[in-house]
């Protein structure tokens, strides 16, 4: 059945065409929900309607209500115009058609294939540290936007690029190199990727030391930063990874283990996957295949030291450079060899980078120059530009160790909702087992909503405690409105239904049918703007106006047997809808709690 929003548009373009020969486009004509205090479900604006037809807009109103309502009485029960304003009431008998054709459907609000293909780059790590709460945002908005586009139709290839060299990497070896007299994850008991991570704090705690003792001697910090031994030691170190040295090379495969099994261990803690990994290491030498290119057809140029660069003034951004004048790499250089293989591979429409938006320069200009170098797969690449995750203390920072990582917020996060759930007296039924995975599925999910419940592109301040309320506008609220549903549903049957034996539907009931009617023209919004914080938004407003219908209407005792029907599947169908929307957001939701 096509969405109620589009019939209408549909229907009041026919009318305007046919009654005041006015031709619009369908997507100009602007519906939105009828305010609370006024009396339907939708409503047409009329304003610039009536401007262009030089019509008064209740007149306009008036008239195009009754055209309507005689067009179509299947869609249509009744209007009514305040101040150039048509709110609409949609006909219980079309509500019904509804939730009878669909509250059986798990699936509903799922597109079929389409035919064309979207990767998603998400999560791309660097090698020198554990990942971290900036991470996690990441990976829960690249995860869930490419739900969204699998339940939009599309071929969804999840991909990660593993920034797996550079000269971050080697701080992090020179100092393990230095200070670590053999210290492995398994000698230590440290996580890999933490073990590794703590190296590369050190590297900045002893760099600054001796940049402190250099400027003592009258440098400038600038000067003494590029002087210190670290710093020509780690840009060394570099310089010899590139040129295959066997010693520098099994150091940095070793390191690059420790740390891939550490993140293996969070990713699975966080139901984050991937289809494809790639690796920094693989796609750096084709990149700079592309900078030589690039040398030839004048698109780059090198400058007296040796070091190439593109001017994009023209384009109003600046120079950048792609390649050190040491020969090594940079990321753009890698940046320009991996969108090649990738499109090489896959021959996706789009290839979507979820990066933060610190990158967004990084990414127009990657953009410029596969334009000018005229490769395929520039016209596909779009930045998911999001905003960083602060806590409320202030922004974190690596160097300076004041990063929280990921597995420690996890962690919390699952403490917390012990302590919530214990204090609600809501365990007392679960085994130890069960109790375990119930705090995992409320904390991870809690953690997960509070991150995309904000539009991706705004900054965010993290609040474990605030994450986690039953009772606010969290992940736990609309879990344990899923577990109230399946509840009712587990003491009553859902059986036959005389479809013409109802009376009219209640405000409540009305209003909760088509809050789930809307669910398939959200996941199709969500998906073109990339934003799952929609999804989140509507799961917890399908949540309070379930919650809202539960407490002013009874199942179980229901006015008849019709109506006691007629209202689980209502049940259904929410249920059927939260666990879908959660599910777009990679969280779980327990059928008890």
């Amino acid at each position: 059945m096509k969405e109620i929003v589009q019939r209408i548009k549909e229907s009041v373009q026919v009318i305007l065409d046919q009654k005041y020969g006015y031709k619009t486009e369908v997507n100009d004509i602007l519906v939105n929900e009828t305010k609370p205090e006024f009396r339907g479900n939708y409503t047409v604006v009329l304003f610039s309607i009536g401007k262009m037809l030089k019509s008064n807009p209740d007149s306009l109103g008036k008239g195009l209500g009754e055209s309507l309502l005689e067009a179509d009485r299947d869609l249509f029960a009744g209007f009514n115009v305040i101040k150039g304003f048509l709110n609409l009431e949609i006909s219980d008998g079309l509500l019904l058609d509804f939730l009878h054709g669909q509250f059986q459907n798990p699936e509903y609000g799922v597109k079929p294939p389409n035919g064309r293909r979207v990767m998603v780059e998400y999560s791309s790590p660097n090698t020198n540290k554990p990942l971290h709460l900036g991470h996690l945002r990441n990976n829960f908005l690249g995860w869930s936007v490419a739900a969204l586009y699998k339940a939009n139709g599309y071929d969804v290839i999840k991909s990660c690029i593993a920034n797996d060299r550079g000269i971050h990497i080697c701080k992090s070896m020179l100092a393990w190199k230095l200070y670590a007299h053999g210290a492995t994850p398994e000698s230590t008991g440290i996580k890999g990727d933490h073990f590794v991570g703590d190296y590369y704090v050190l590297f900045g705690a002893e760099l600054k030391k001796q940049v402190a003792d250099l400027v003592a001697t009258g440098l400038t910090k600038e000067q003494a930063e590029k002087n210190a031994p670290l710093t020509k030691g780690a840009q060394q170190m570099l310089v010899d990874w590139e040129a295959g040295d066997p010693e520098t090379i099994a150091l940095w495969k070793m390191m690059n283990a420790w740390v891939y099994a550490g993140f293996d261990v969070t990713y699975r803690r966080i139901g984050s996957d991937f289809d494809k990994i790639y690796y920094e290491s693989e796609t750096y030498l084709p990149g700079k295949d592309l900078v030589e290119e690039g040398l030839r057809k004048n698109v780059f140029y090198q400058k007296d030291d040796g070091s190439v660069w593109i001017d994009l003034r023209e384009d109003g951004l600046d120079e950048k450079i792609v390649q050190r004048s040491d020969g090594t790499a940079v990321y753009m250089t890698q940046d320009i060899g991996l969108a090649v293989r990738k499109y090489e591979e896959y021959h996706m429409d789009q290839s979507i980078y979820v990066v933060a938006d610190e990158q967004n320069y990084h990414f127009k200009v990657l953009k410029l120059i596969c334009q000018k170098l005229r490769l395929p797969s520039a016209a596909g690449i779009f930045h998911l530009s999001y905003g960083l995750v602060e806590l409320p203390s202030g922004r974190m920072k690596t160097r300076e160790g004041t990063v929280v990582d990921a597995d420690d917020i996890i962690d919390e996060m699952n403490k917390i909702a012990e302590q919530h759930t214990n204090e609600l007296g809501k365990v007392d039924d679960f085994n130890p087992e069960e109790r375990t995975e119930l705090y995992d599925t409320i904390g991870l999910g809690a953690l997960k909503f509070f991150l995309l419940r904000v539009d991706p592109r705004k900054r965010m301040v993290f609040n474990p405690d605030e994450s986690i309320d039953f009772h606010g506008f969290t992940g736990p609220f609309v879990q344990y409105t899923h577990a109230r549903i399946k509840s009712i549903l587990r003491k009553e049957t859902v059986g036959s239904y005389s479809a013409n034996a109802y009376s009219a539907l209640l405000p409540l009931e009305k209003e909760l049918i088509i809050a789930l009617e809307k669910y398939a023209a959200l996941l199709q919004t969500a998906c073109i703007e990339m934003n799952p914080s929609l999804v989140a938004n509507y799961a917890f407003s399908l949540a309070k106006i379930f919650n809202s219908f539960y407490v002013e209407h009874s199942v179980g005792r229901a006015e008849s047997e019709d109506k006691k029907q007629l209202r689980l599947r209502i049940c259904l169908l929410t249920a059927n809808s939260l666990k879908s929307a959660m599910g777009i957001l990679g969280i779980r939701v327990p059928e008890r709690m």
